[in-house]
C-alpha cells in the first residue's frame, strides 16, 4: 500500500473528548490538513455521544475525503464500564468510516507512540511535542485528544509499507514452527 497523495484520518476515540486528525501525504512528506476535538461532556446519555460521534465522524469524511483511517486501540484498563464505553465509541467511528467504504487500521496506543516518539510509554505531551518538531502544529493545544488522532494517522503513515503481524512467540519452539523458511537445517 503506497500513501502517495492520500488523505490519512487519525481517531483518537473517547466518550468526553474524541480526538480527530487529518493529514496529507504527498510522497514522503506530510501536511497537517486539520485537528478537531469533539466535545461529548454535556451529554449525559451514553446512547446521544455515540450519535454526535458518528454523525462527526461522517461529517468529517464527507468533507475531506480521508483514503484511510488510522484508529487508536482501547487499553486494558481496570475499570471494565470504562472500557466498555470507550470500544462502542470506536466501534461508532469504525462503523462510520465502513459505511463509507473507507480502509480502516487500528493500532495500540503503544505502537502510536513508539512510531512517534521512540518510546512506547511516551506520554501524551511528549507525543504532542514530537508532532510540534515534525512542524506538523505550531501550538501544543490545551486538550490534547487532536494531537492523539493526529499521532494515529502519522503512526499510519510510518507503518504504511509494513504488514501489521500479530504473533505470540511462547519461546524458540514456537518461533521455528511459526517460521519454517528463516530457519536454516544443518
Amino acid at each position: 500500500m503506497s500513501l502517495t497523495d492520500k488523505i490519512i484520518l487519525g481517531i483518537d476515540p473517547g466518550t468526553t473528548i474524541m480526538g480527530f486528525g487529518l493529514i496529507r501525504v504527498n510522497n514522503q512528506s506530510l501536511k497537517l490538513i486539520q485537528l478537531h476535538e469533539l466535545q461529548l461532556k454535556k451529554y449525559n446519555d451514553h446512547y446521544v455521544k455515540l450519535q454526535k460521534i458518528f454523525n462527526s465522524t461522517i461529517a468529517i469524511i464527507d468533507e475531506f475525503h480521508p483514503d484511510h483511517i488510522a484508529i487508536e486501540a482501547p487499553f486494558f484498563g481496570k475499570n471494565v464500564q470504562s472500557m466498555l464505553k470507550l470500544g462502542r465509541a470506536q466501534g461508532v467511528a469504525m462503523a462510520a468510516g465502513l459505511s463509507r467504504e473507507i480502509p480502516i487500521t487500528e493500532y495500540s496506543p503503544k505502537k502510536i507512540k513508539m512510531s512517534i516518539t521512540g518510546n512506547g510509554n511516551a506520554s501524551k505531551e511528549q507525543v504532542a511535542k514530537m508532532l510540534q518538531s515534525l512542524s506538523l502544529i505550531e501550538e501544543i493545544p490545551k486538550n490534547l485528544d487532536a494531537t492523539d488522532g493526529l499521532a494515529a494517522a502519522v503512526c499510519h503513515f510510518y507503518n504504511q509499507d509494513r504488514p501489521q503481524i500479530n504473533k505470540n512467540y511462547n519461546g524458540w519452539k514456537a518461533y521455528i514452527s511459526q517460521n519454517p523458511k528463516k530457519v536454516k537445517s544443518g
